[in-house]
């Protein structure tokens, strides 16, 4: 098991920094801030007394509020009759009911600009301010999910493509089946079209709207029926990168007209996504314009990228005119647009474009006292991002680092500055050099990010903290036996409110969100030494009603204590079969989302 010390902090949702309190509010998800503390220890002194007299008398649900009362989130009022510890989990763990909802109700949550009806296509919104569920995914499990302004695309459990959104059908309030029966593992979405990875490796092509679907040239397919053939039910081409006999194409990342393809054997290769052709290098292969192209071939002819030839090429990642590279070996090229540094390397008013990919060096950042590898790549429209392992050279203990290189003017260099233009990459304080215990192994281990979710403007980091989805659904199990996720921090441009904060301000720090049905209180320590009952107000839809009940303590709830999570990967009971999911973050072009993915 894992425990964390607080040696770096996460923020919840303020601007600046704050301490994790120990492992109670790691575990549990709850955030104690400077100004909570002197009430933490006098909740505790009074939790001690009370139980005292309640263990004395035999009363079980004195033991329950001395257990959660000692960790910093209750306050003890009068004397109230016992409760069952599974109904107390639910009430007392906003992280625990979170975990709880996502298997019992999968869905999307979306949230942000609607101006396409993409975060909500039923909706004449133009913004939906906070997280609410698209109700036509109800119930169902998807495979991967993008979303643009004005386009929304889903693939299902059954590997079949769903759009929604103006850009697709400007009359459409519920999302469509387009690309059927191809098994579509992933998905990625360019300027004006979509692009589908299969899970044989095969990459279609297709254009964002229905209208150019139903008119566009259709491909033959093979029927049912040996020998015969059909046309297919929508327009799209077929991606045909130079592939060895046992090779195939394995991920593949999109900019708002290029494409990136990486194969099974680590090459990497690129192509236009439209007759749009690219302009700023970002397809990595020098001299290559619509005027140089081969002109008996395609415009989206893919090419492989022969500086990289012979690496062993790990991940891709693309922003709207920019590409990244990363090796085996932890080493990061990248290529393309720089006119903001996202590139990593300083604006040359002379040369704005690199367009061969060209190795971004860290050891230069940390100097001679680390050994950086670089784990992670992400880009998203002017910006690039990286998680770093930098090993001491003295100690041989390894540091998980964030930076980010790019534009910074709506905070989405997550540096807590606004800067127009960041060349060479900085460091995110916030989500470096983060620690926790490790019972197993019996040290301090560092805790990394999991993922890297990048929209236009803005981003999200879920956290690879320590995560429990195995509590007891036992009625007589410890109430303080509770399920929690992983963190989920967002930073960047909150125009369209798609930080999920509730508010407009955007955010040059990575802060924390409600939970996403705001149907889990947060907790606030604030102890009255009051023996009389009252009712909790209701207020911003957090539970109202009667007060917590436990032996003799009564808890009031109020608000920004607990915070959105992420519920990693599991086998559980969704309808009538047991099916692995978790839930995974989508960051579009002015909007997010939640899905249960499989």
């Amino acid at each position: 098991m894992l425990r964390p010390t607080s040696l770096r902090s996460l923020p919840r949702s303020i601007p600046a920094p704050q301490a994790w309190s120990g492992r109670s509010a790691f575990r549990r998800g709850l955030f104690v801030g400077p100004q909570q503390k002197t009430a933490v220890s006098v909740a505790a002194v009074s939790a001690k007394r009370s139980t005292t007299a309640l263990l004395a008398a035999g009363l079980l649900g004195g033991f329950v509020a001395y257990q959660l009362a000692t960790e910093p989130v209750l306050r003890a009022e009068g004397p109230r009759a016992p409760a069952a510890a599974e109904d107390l989990k639910s009430r007392l763990s906003a992280q625990h009911v979170q975990v709880k909802n996502s298997w019992e109700n999968p869905g999307v949550y979306a949230w942000g600009n609607n101006v396409g009806r993409v975060a909500a296509p039923d909706s004449d919104e133009d913004l939906v301010k906070t997280p609410s569920r698209i109700s036509a995914f109800n119930g169902v499990l998807l495979r991967d999910l993008k979303l643009d302004r004005d386009v929304g695309v889903a693939v299902n459990e059954k590997g079949d493509i769903l759009q929604w959104g103006v850009g697709f059908a400007p009359d459409t309030k519920t999302p469509e089946q387009t690309l059927t029966g191809k098994d579509i593992i992933a998905v990625e979405l360019s300027g004006d079209r979509l692009f589908a990875l299969s899970k044989a490796g095969k990459v279609y092509s297709m254009p964002m709207a229905k209208k150019d679907q139903a008119e566009g040239v259709k491909m033959p397919e093979p029927s049912w029926i040996p020998g015969l053939s059909s046309d297919s039910k929508v327009s799209y081409r077929m991606l045909k990168p130079e592939l060895s006999y046992f090779e195939r194409i394995s991920k593949i990342a999109a900019g708002r007209d290029h494409i990136l393809l990486l194969t099974s054997s680590g090459r990497v290769l690129s192509t236009a996504a439209s007759y749009s052709y690219p302009t700023k290098g970002q397809l990595g292969v020098p001299g290559l314009t619509f005027a140089t192209r081969p002109r008996d071939k395609p415009y989206d002819t893919c090419h492989e990228l022969t500086t990289l030839k012979g690496l062993t090429i790990t991940q891709i990642a693309a922003g709207d005119y920019h590409s990244l590279a990363l090796d085996d070996a932890g080493r990061v090229f990248s290529f393309g647009d720089n006119t903001s540094g996202q590139l990593g390397f300083e604006y040359k008013p002379e040369s704005n474009h690199i367009p061969v990919p060209t190795l971004l060096p860290f050891q230069p950042i940390y100097g001679k006292d680390s050994v950086p590898t670089v784990t992670q790549i992400a880009a998203g429209g002017a910006n690039s991002y990286f998680t770093v392992d930098a090993t001491d050279t003295a100690t041989g203990r390894v540091s998980a680092d964030l930076y980010a290189c790019g534009t910074g003017i709506w905070g989405n260099l997550g540096n807590g500055r606004w800067t127009h233009v960041q060349g060479v990459p900085i460091k995110v304080k916030t989500l470096s050099g983060l620690f926790e215990y490790d019972d197993k192994s019996n040290s301090i281990i560092p805790i990394r990010l999991s993922s890297l979710n990048v929209g236009a403007t803005h981003s999200a980091a879920t956290m690879q903290n320590l995560t429990n989805v195995n509590a007891s659904t036992s009625p007589s199990s410890p109430a303080h036996d509770v399920n929690y996720g992983s963190d989920v921090l967002w930073w960047g441009n909150n125009e369209f409110y798609q930080l999920g904060t509730g508010k407009r301000n955007n955010t040059s720090v990575p802060v924390y969100i409600p939970p996403l049905d705001a149907v889990a209180a947060a907790i606030e320590i604030d102890m009255t030494g009051s023996s009389s009952s009252g009712d909790m107000s209701r207020k911003s839809g957090i539970i109202g009603g009667k007060g917590d009940e436990v032996g003799s303590a009564r808890f009031t709830r109020k608000d920004q204590v607990h915070r959105f999570q992420v519920t990693p990967r599991k086998r559980v009971q969704v309808g009538t079969r047991r099916v692995e999911v978790e839930q995974r973050v989508a960051c579009g072009r002015g909007n997010s989302a939640v899905y249960s993915a499989v």
